[in-house]
């Protein structure tokens, strides 16, 4: 099931605006449960798994910065317009 321009949109803007926080927030703890390692160990964790949550979601970021593919050009005139005469 393809998911539409604009629900792809609202629906990375969700992943963004609430899963990242509460992402983030998870990988902090699971870290802190063990001895803090040196910083470049840390480092490297919490940049793998910076890279590792947005595997998931490449589909619904992928060309949601570009303009709406389906979205009519200035010039053109939109099926639902009735003819002009």
């Amino acid at each position: 099931m393809a998911l539409s321009y604009k629900t792809r949109r609202r629906l990375s803007l969700l992943i963004l605006l609430v899963g990242l926080p509460i992402y983030i927030g998870a990988a902090w703890f699971l870290v802190s449960l063990f001895e803090r390692p040196s910083v470049f160990v840390e480092l490297a964790i919490y940049v793998a798994l910076g890279v590792i949550w947005a595997l998931p979601f490449r589909a619904v970021f992928r060309g949601v910065g570009q303009a709406d593919p389906d979205a009519p050009t200035p010039g053109q005139d939109r099926p639902s317009d009735p003819p002009q005469e």
